[in-house]
């Protein structure tokens, strides 16, 4: 994994939206109906290659794919990529597992009127029914190959693959098949490793997205208490530094976040209050939420939190849940702050989440997402002038 050697390198967190014309065939291939599939590979990968262009003329260093080969969210795909699951509607609406948590709770109103504008809907559910397994080399070599020739066209310093953490796979998954939740994990741990060591092994950093980590204390406490939400996010440590085990931590990021919805945060564990777990994870870079205006105050953080010896900080430096498109001079000012703390050679300027959580679904619109990059970029580019002044 490069460093800043000589000036702030660029990356983001990986989901791009989608162009018009390849949701259309998300479309036909989520809803199960028939589509030209010749047609539609010529389309995934003539998208990718735009996308890998666009974020070239951005300015973007460390370029992403987009997850333009994922038909799903960015944790429900791996649906398409495992055995041993299988789909239900959910039954009523109160056993929705995604309508919960303390923030929906305390601005009920709010979720209320945002839910009914949605444009998609969760309705069914993810049940464990059988052994878990990993079938989507040949989906996920199809990504890899269409990234890699993209990437032969631009000037990149390097690519990365954004994949689901161990936790955040198929997320409110229930079990009907493992003797319990412990199980499950590990069962998913394992069969993840393929996914994770297959990109590596393809010259590609792999990226470990998970939402989940942060986002189950909003879900859990109360009732439960903190130090239950502790204890079960050491499991989770454990859980991906299994999965992981061997394969080389600098060719891997390790992203955490608060969750992508575009509501009221109120409820959020402070990253003071689980930084020395998240630094237990044995990777090479750490990508991490710090433009959000709930947690931008965090950069004091790392006064006190210590990276690795050869580790990374990416810290969101730009916000992917706001049209507002931040000035340059903000964004050099988040970088040179932390530069200042970490050492300018550990800082990698990124985004805070992904600017689309799925096929369809969008925090901003296009055009800003593109105008965000190129800020990104250009407040790279006036703090390395005062860095390397």
């Amino acid at each position: 994994m490069k460093h800043s050697t000589d000036r702030i390198l660029t990356t983001h967190v990986g989901s791009l939206i989608r162009p018009p014309q390849l949701q259309d065939f998300l479309r036909l291939v989520q809803g199960g109906k028939p589509y030209d599939e010749k047609a539609y590979n010529k389309c995934l990968t003539e998208s990718v290659a735009e996308v890998v262009r666009q974020q070239a003329d951005a300015g973007i260093d460390v370029m992403s794919d987009g997850e333009f080969g994922k038909s799903i969210s960015w944790a429900q795909y791996a649906l398409t990529r495992l055995s041993g699951f299988e789909r239900r509607p959910i039954k009523e609406d109160k056993a929705n597992p995604f309508k919960r948590g303390a923030d929906r709770t305390k601005f009920a109103d709010f979720y209320a009127e945002l839910d009914s504008k949605e444009a998609v809907a969760t309705v069914t559910e993810a049940i464990c029914t059988g052994p878990i397994k990993y079938t989507g080399q040949a989906e996920l070599q199809r990504d890899i190959d269409n990234f890699k020739a993209a990437l032969k066209s631009v000037k990149a310093e390097e690519g990365f693959l954004p994949v689901a953490a161990p936790a955040s796979v198929i997320p409110d998954r229930k079990n009907e098949y493992y003797k319990n939740d412990a199980e499950l994990q590990q069962a998913i741990a394992d069969a993840m490793r393929v996914e994770y060591k297959m990109i590596i092994d393809n010259g590609l950093l792999v990226q470990l997205d998970d939402a989940r980590l942060a986002v189950t204390y909003d879900r859990m406490v109360p009732p439960a208490s903190f130090d239950d939400y502790k204890s079960w996010l050491a499991q989770q440590v454990d859980i991906i530094n299994h999965a992981i085990e061997g394969l080389p931590a600098d060719r891997i990021r390790y992203h955490v976040c608060w969750g992508s919805w575009p509501g009221p945060h109120v409820s959020d564990v402070p990253l003071k209050d689980v930084v020395d777990l998240i630094l237990k994870i044995k990777v090479g870079a750490y990508v991490i939420e710090g433009a959000n205006p709930r947690h931008e105050h965090e950069w004091k953080v790392w006064q006190n939190a210590k990276l690795g010896a050869g580790q990374v900080l990416i810290p969101g430096v730009i916000s992917h849940a706001t049209n507002v498109v931040e000035h340059p001079e903000l964004v050099a000012e988040r970088i040179v702050r932390l530069a200042k703390i970490v050492g300018r050679e550990n800082v990698i300027a990124g985004t805070d989440c992904g600017f689309a959580q799925g096929p369809f679904y969008r925090r901003v619109h296009p055009t800003v997402m593109w105008a965000k990059l190129e800020a990104l970029a250009e407040g790279a580019r006036i703090a390395s002038k005062e860095l390397w002044a």
